[in-house]
């Protein structure tokens, strides 16, 4: 029974912890997209909410993120904010239809290099986005550089902060540390009279409940045609960067996520947030980060962190407003040392070179253009590198037998990537009339190789000798078979022939 309570007390409190962290975080997304902070702030209070009731990773954190307000403030600029939510609408629509076609399962594919430079990229991102905080705005309203005794204040500030996190856990551990330090340096700024800035001088949160919205656009296909392609990108870096931080709580908690589930739920709580009038969100690694290490896995963590955010715009923004800025800066910067994956500095001798280098351009990537295209391309030259290694596998021994017949002995597998090899390994005018090639040790795997077989088949025909494949695996077979590339002889071995018009 007391762990039952422990764990509910570490689950409520990392929920007003993580929904602490979200408020300056949604503001700030909604002044990158050009919007108004309640916007980032509905958004981040619906999304956190679906998500953590419906979605398939108990204690992951989404709500308003940056990945997509970089995308949002070309829309908003050229078109205006309602458009905008009209295409979040949309975006929920393709993350709906990407989870009712089950295509969750592939982010499993996602090579670990790709991971690490995923994680690497975001924790930069998370630690240089934290600067924006220390500009202030001028009379005029522009965003200006802090003069250097008040970045003095709030690097003091952020230093106490980071040193009570830290601290704190060897002190005791009934209260998260990250809650613990933002409460302590609250007090400290307030008893002191310290000149911090607060989330008051960002943006004030004070607001009602989120009303129904529908968005004032005109609906029809040329309005389809404007927000479509931006949808389309935001549902893409929004499931990219939801599923590859349920992949990393997978890791830490040594549980499995459902991704399908996250994916439906993600894009139910888009379409929600559009009809409301907000900007739609996605997993935050950051905040997930502060609530797993928080020993929060279960819905309630999210739950309470929704339900907050809401009860602070409805009820306690006079309050959140006095919290200074750098107490929540410096909790960012820990989740940021902590989300970066700091061994994988000291693996580059330990794993191939193009593994790493894959990793370091992921990273490099999702820094300076966003995460969808970085893991994208992080995917792609894995398997452009996986497959030229296995290309240069493939390679073949030849022996005479007694009654003149040359065997090729295979070995490799035989496909898009090894078809020019394979043709190499050939002799066909030194060959004698009779070739065989073993596939004991062999594979055929797709249409490029089928096409190497009926080129060399064709070659050797070309000189009036035969050719003949020996010992095909099942599936090789079958899939020659389908080609119309195999015929079965009276002898019971299969015996080949270049396809022609009739058999394809």
């Amino acid at each position: 029974m007391s762990s039952s309570l422990s764990d509910t007390k570490n689950n409520l409190l990392s929920g007003l912890t993580v929904a602490l962290a979200l408020v300056p975080e949604a503001i700030a997304f909604a002044f990158v997209a050009h919007l108004h902070p309640l916007v980032g702030l509905y958004a981040a209070f619906i999304v956190c909410l679906i998500t953590a009731v419906w979605g398939g990773r108990p204690g992951m954190i989404s709500a308003a993120a940056g990945s997509l307000a970089v995308v949002m403030v070309d829309l908003v600029v050229r078109h205006g904010a309602e458009y905008l939510f009209a295409t979040v609408i949309v975006m929920g629509v393709l993350q709906i239809l990407f989870a009712l076609f089950r295509l969750g399962k592939f982010i499993r594919m996602v090579p670990h290099p790709v991971m690490l430079g995923f994680v690497n990229g975001l924790a930069i991102v998370i630690f240089l986005a934290q600067f924006g905080h220390f500009k202030v705005r001028d009379a005029a309203g522009a965003a200006v550089w802090m003069t250097p005794h008040q970045m003095a204040v709030m690097a003091g500030l952020i230093a106490v902060t980071v040193a009570l996190v830290y601290l704190i856990p060897r002190v005791t551990k009934a209260v998260p540390s990250a809650l613990a330090a933002i409460v302590l340096v609250s007090l400290l700024v307030a008893v002191a009279g310290i000149p911090a800035k607060t989330v008051g001088e960002m943006a004030s949160i004070r607001g009602g409940f989120p009303p129904f919205h529908l968005p004032a656009v005109p609906w029809n296909l040329a309005t389809l045609w404007i927000v479509l392609p931006y949808a389309v990108i935001l549902s893409l870096v929004g499931l990219i960067e939801s599923l590859l931080t349920l992949n990393l709580i997978d890791e830490i908690t040594g549980t499995r996520g459902r991704p399908n589930r996250e994916s439906l739920a993600l894009g139910a709580a888009n379409v929600v947030a559009g009809f409301f009038g907000s900007m739609g969100g996605c997993a935050l690694i950051g905040q997930s980060m502060i609530n797993v290490t928080s020993g929060a896995t279960r819905r309630l963590s999210g739950i309470t962190a929704g339900l907050l955010l809401l009860g602070f715009v409805l009820f306690a923004s006079s309050w959140i407003e006095r919290i200074p800025v750098a107490a929540l800066v410096g909790v960012m910067f820990v989740v940021s040392a902590k989300t970066f994956a700091w061994a994988s500095l000291r693996i580059w001798r330990k794993v191939p070179h193009h593994d790493y280098l894959v990793m370091v351009l992921v990273t490099v990537v999702t820094i300076f253009t966003d995460l969808a295209v970085a893991v994208i391309l992080g995917v792609i030259l894995s398997a452009l590198v996986f497959a030229w290694e296995h290309a240069k596998e493939i390679r073949a021994t030849s022996r005479v037998e007694a009654d003149g017949t040359k065997v090729y002995e295979l070995t490799g597998t035989l496909f898009f990537a090894s078809a020019s090899r394979f043709q190499e390994l050939f002799s066909p005018k030194e060959d004698p009339q009779e070739i065989v090639i073993e596939f004991r040790r062999a594979r055929v795997a797709d249409h490029s190789a089928i096409e190497a077989l009926d080129s060399l088949t064709a070659k050797y025909e070309a000189l009036g000798k035969r050719l003949h494949l020996r010992h095909l695996s099942p599936d090789c077979r079958e899939l020659l078979t389908r080609k119309g590339v195999i015929e079965t002889d009276p002898a019971g071995d299969p015996h080949y022939r270049v396809a022609d018009d009739q058999l394809a």
